[in-house]
């Protein structure tokens, strides 16, 4: 079974930034992809961010546009979403999610979640 815990949400202005962590146990990541995803009050879960966590392959949404990055510490098991230059409508949970061998950007489609951590952005 595998156990994901995020931290580092929280309160924000627009224009500021946070660093979001993600604390993987339970399983060995060798072959895993941790991705990052958000939902906002009355929206639908999205993708936003995903990396493999043996070579650190990068994949994003294109609404990132530069502003986050994702990487990960293989020797804490811990994943990371840094959020630059927020917005209002970044306003979200933002959930972790892992693959043991691929995540799919399609939240349905993936089995281990986090409990998720609150961001929210105000103008």
């Amino acid at each position: 079974q595998v156990q994901l815990v995020e931290s580092g949400g929280g309160l924000v202005q627009a224009g500021d930034s946070l660093r979001l962590s993600c604390v993987a146990s339970g399983r060995t990541l060798a072959s895993a992809v941790m991705g990052w995803f958000r939902q906002a009050p009355g929206k639908e879960r999205e993708f936003v961010a995903r990396i493999t966590w043996s070579g650190g392959r990068t994949d994003y949404a294109d609404f990132v546009k530069g502003r986050f990055t994702i990487s990960r510490d293989n020797a804490k098991n811990t994943g990371y979403l840094q959020l630059n230059s927020l917005k209002p409508e970044d306003t979200a949970r933002y959930y972790c999610a892992l693959g043991l061998y691929a995540l799919s950007t399609v939240p349905a489609e993936n089995r281990y979640w986090g409990q998720g951590t609150q961001v929210t952005v105000s103008s």
